[in-house]
């Protein structure tokens, strides 16, 4: 069995990241507040403990992929009074600059905390196919990095602490406007009459194409959103923290801005726990093509 790894959190990345580190040869210890995701974790062959301190007392190396800042605050206020030292914290969350920084400081001297968004989706996070953008302090990551490569596709160490998030915030504009592109294009085609299939295939090959497009082209095309990978209220959080970071730097983000009406016309839908191809729902209504708000489904 390989070292120990620790993963606080284990939701829809944080289970991923588990997995991928069971099936590369580390031993996973974890901790989440839900009952029903730490026997999952034990399932895979991992041990669920009691807390996040338990955690950071078995694993050197610790991940934490928590829903909110004041989640991160709360672990990192239990971790603060543990007895463990000269570990390595891996913060992976899409999280306020602010509240990554905080931890850290609370941290300061038990662990030394590294700024580790990633980009990707829940379904990409099982296949391992995402990329890590980590910074911090450079040893330490150094020291984690064979962590990193269990359970991720590509690892950049890109700076100082929160230039990972601040290259995170650029991911996800483009990200968010690239979604809005794709349903934009379903829409049209599904209004022209086009058979989707061959929309998606040919398009998919061509100049016009987007990550986005690949992966939620198809979804959209289904026109049923309930599998979610991301939802939409993930965008909405997201799309705060863009745009804050993006007024704090006096910077237009005028594509963000307008595709920010449509996630909004989603959450007024109800459609705020539906993928973020729901925004193809919300399309397909303006565009007379009917949809039903409570499942997405396109009539």
């Amino acid at each position: 069995m390989g070292d120990a790894v620790g993963v606080i959190g284990l939701g829809n990345m944080g289970s991923a990241f588990a997995a991928n580190l069971r099936q590369s040869g580390f031993d996973v210890v974890g901790y989440d507040r839900d009952p029903v995701r730490a026997t999952a974790l034990n399932d895979l062959g991992g041990r669920a403990v009691e807390s996040a301190v338990a955690v950071a007392q078995a694993a050197p190396v610790v991940i934490t992929s928590l829903p909110s800042s004041a989640a991160l605050e709360a672990v990192a206020a239990d971790l603060a009074g543990s007895a463990a030292r000269d570990g390595v914290v891996l913060e992976m969350g899409t999280l306020a600059i602010a509240a990554k920084e905080a931890a850290a400081e609370r941290l300061e001297g038990r662990f030394t905390v590294l700024d580790c968004p990633v980009s990707g989706t829940g379904t990409q996070a099982l296949r391992g196919d995402i990329a890590v953008y980590a910074s911090g302090d450079r040893r330490a990551y150094d020291r984690s990095l064979d962590v990193l490569r269990g359970f991720s596709r590509a690892q950049y160490y890109v700076g100082p602490f929160g230039t990972g998030m601040r290259i995170k915030f650029i991911a996800n504009l483009l990200v968010t406007i690239h979604n809005v592109a794709a349903a934009e294009a379903i829409t049209l085609a599904r209004r022209a009459g086009l058979d989707l299939d061959t929309v998606l295939e040919v398009i998919g090959q061509g100049a016009g194409t987007s990550r986005m497009f690949e992966v939620r082209g198809p979804v959209m095309a289904g026109g049923t959103y309930a599998d979610s990978t991301a939802n939409i209220e993930i965008f909405k959080k997201d799309l705060g923290l863009i745009s804050e970071f993006a007024a704090d730097l006096d910077c237009p983000v005028p594509l963000l801005a307008m595709s920010a009406q449509l996630y909004a016309a989603a959450m007024g839908q109800g459609r705020g726990k539906q993928d973020g191809a729901a925004v193809a729902g919300v399309l397909a209504g303006l565009a007379g093509l009917g949809a039903d708000a409570a499942d997405g489904t396109v009539r």
